[in-house]
């Protein structure tokens, strides 16, 4: 069966920085889709390869594709992208339709890992299948929230799989479904295999790699660039604490964790007062060596008022990821007479776990009261102390 690839290359990539598109940038002596066009081009079952490209790009273009080894005949002319992700697809299969592949693979230009055998297994998926994606195992809890960052449902992430490209149709089925979606005006579509559920083609997941990432960061054209000279990861483990105090006010509950606590008190804050997730989201700071929660969250700042504490530990949690690093683990001990912890500890737990995207085994939660001395002791207000390790990546050549 005659197989085509197409490279989506049209993007801006404004989440990588400043600077030219993140496809044409350089990654260690070659530009990224440079790398790219080489994982398909030295592939012995693609026949054609067609590359869909922002019409501002084309200097950067033909640069591109002069650093390859020696200019590929199997190279089309470029098509031109449109407005979305998905009009651009759908401009690069229009420019197949002479050649009429029997398959085509629609790759990414930001994913410049991709392997031989994850290639071949794209193609096997659509000779069998029909429409294919590749997918991994979801390590992190996902959670369905509302508007109002509530959560609606916990998906069991063993049933979940995060999709990755080349995603792999049988031509002419995948172009006249990308005509019917042009034709009823959708244009709401992510990826390929969404707008093929859409048309009613039944697409099956493959095993991706866990090594094939986008380019989407800084952080990851950093660690792109440390796997291509092969330099040796070393992690350097941080410590940081955080400690956060509010005072009792007129109310009739206080959070705590991200659980609601009943109390015959309320809490005198501008946001919801949530002493322990403040104090773990200082920790994480701490840690980062990333100021402080009034630094990333101004308490002067009138979009804060009222706010859910969950989003300020969410946020420091992200700062770390962002870094490339982990959350090792998050402990707290609560000050305070009342109310007791022992009946909510658990539910505390799992909420700061759900919202750290941690194990329940990462989060601990402890009590102790000041025996009646200070301010906590006299039933004024309520404190809590934390502490966070995490993990940061450092380079060794």
């Amino acid at each position: 069966m005659s197989v085509a690839a197409l490279i989506v290359a049209a993007g801006r990539g404004s989440r990588a920085g400043e600077g030219i598109p993140k496809q044409y940038r350089w990654l260690e002596g070659k530009p990224v889709l440079a790398r790219t066009l080489s994982a398909f081009l030295s592939h012995p079952a693609i026949g054609r390869t067609v590359v869909v490209i922002h019409p501002d790009d084309c200097d950067f273009y033909e640069q591109t594709i002069r650093t390859l080894p020696s200019p590929s005949s199997s190279i089309l002319p470029c098509a031109h992208g449109g407005e979305t992700r998905q009009d651009s697809v759908r401009n690069g299969l229009e420019a197949l339709t002479d050649l009429n592949p029997e398959i085509v693979l629609v790759h990414d230009a930001a994913r410049p890992f991709a392997g031989p055998d994850l290639i071949e297994r794209a193609i096997e998926a659509a000779r069998h299948w029909g429409a294919a994606v590749p997918g991994t195992t979801v390590t992190d809890t996902i959670k369905v929230i509302g508007d109002q960052s509530e959560v609606l449902s916990t998906p069991d992430r063993s049933r979940l799989r995060a999709v990755q490209t080349p995603q792999a149709f049988r031509f002419l089925p995948l172009l006249d479904a990308h005509r019917k979606a042009a034709a009823s005006n959708l244009y709401s579509f992510t990826d390929d295999g969404a707008l093929a559920e859409w048309a009613g083609l039944p697409v099956h997941v493959f095993e991706g790699e866990i090594g094939n990432i986008k380019l989407t960061h800084p952080a990851d054209f950093q660690e792109a660039e440390r796997r291509l000279k092969g330099e040796e990861m070393i992690w350097v483990t941080r410590l940081g604490t955080g400690f956060d105090v509010h005072a009792f006010g007129e109310g009739d509950h206080v959070w705590l964790g991200g659980v609601k606590v009943p109390h015959d008190r309320g809490i005198i804050a501008h946001s919801d007062g949530d002493v322990i997730l403040h104090a773990l989201t200082d920790a994480i700071l701490g840690a980062l060596a990333d100021g402080d929660i009034g630094t990333h969250f101004p308490p002067s700042d009138p979009q804060w008022r009222g706010a859910s504490s969950d989003r300020f530990l969410a946020h420091a949690v992200e700062l770390v990821r962002n870094r490339s690093g982990i959350v090792d683990h998050l402990d707290t001990t609560l000050l305070c007479e009342k109310p007791r912890l022992g009946p909510y500890r658990e539910a505390m737990r799992q909420r700061v776990a759900e919202i750290a995207g941690l194990r329940l085994d990462q989060v601990s939660l402890k009590a102790t009261t000041t025996e009646k001395l200070g301010f906590t002791g006299r039933g004024e207000g309520i404190a809590a102390q934390a502490a966070a390790t995490i993990r940061l990546p450092e380079v060794s050549a």
